[in-house]
């Protein structure tokens, strides 16, 4: 599973606020990269929330499932 913490640059070049998280259980992302397939899901989400959609990025990480 991928999961995406979805940010929105605030001003200045250190200054983020982090404003969800979303998860991917799709393994085939159809030839997308997990960076372009997550800004296009964050920005499908989150788009209308913000002034500014260039605001927004991603950081995606890979998230393995836990077996006992």
């Amino acid at each position: 599973m991928i999961t995406y913490k979805v940010f929105l640059k605030n001003g200045g070049l250190t200054k983020e606020d982090l404003i969800g998280v979303l998860a991917e259980r799709r393994k085939d992302l159809r030839g997308e990269t997990q960076i372009k397939s997550g800004l296009e899901w964050a920005n499908l989400i989150f788009g209308d929330l913000v002034e500014d959609r260039q605001a927004i990025f991603i950081v995606p990480t890979n998230s393995g499932r836990l077996t006992c």
